[in-house]
């Protein structure tokens, strides 16, 4: 399994830390699960603004696919207006897991 982690921050001044959450649920969430390979999330964030998001992918092939066809510029480019700096990307292999029970 592979994950991208995306890291982010958004300008509270311009939408809250909720709103913006509720957006990504609303309009990344669903194209994401639509992905060949995508395996789920995490999205973690300060109040300030600042956040992770790390999506799961099968493969390196599939997590890399999503930024290679455009679909992860696509989606970036829907929270453009909220960001305070560019997002930033990086692909790491999984090599150890142990989710928690809930949140």
């Amino acid at each position: 399994m592979f994950a991208r982690v995306t890291m982010f921050e958004i300008d509270t001044l311009r939408i809250s830390t909720d709103d913006a959450l509720e957006l990504f649920k609303k309009v990344v969430v669903p194209e994401a699960k639509n992905r060949e390979g995508y395996k789920g999330m995490y999205v973690v964030r300060t109040l300030e603004g600042k956040g992770i998001i790390v999506s799961f992918w099968t493969s390196k092939e599939t997590a890399i696919a999503g930024v290679s066809s455009g679909y992860y510029d696509d989606q970036v480019k829907k929270f453009v207006t909220f960001y305070r700096s560019p997002p930033g990307r990086e692909h790491y292999e999984v090599v150890y897991a142990e989710p928690p029970g809930g949140i």
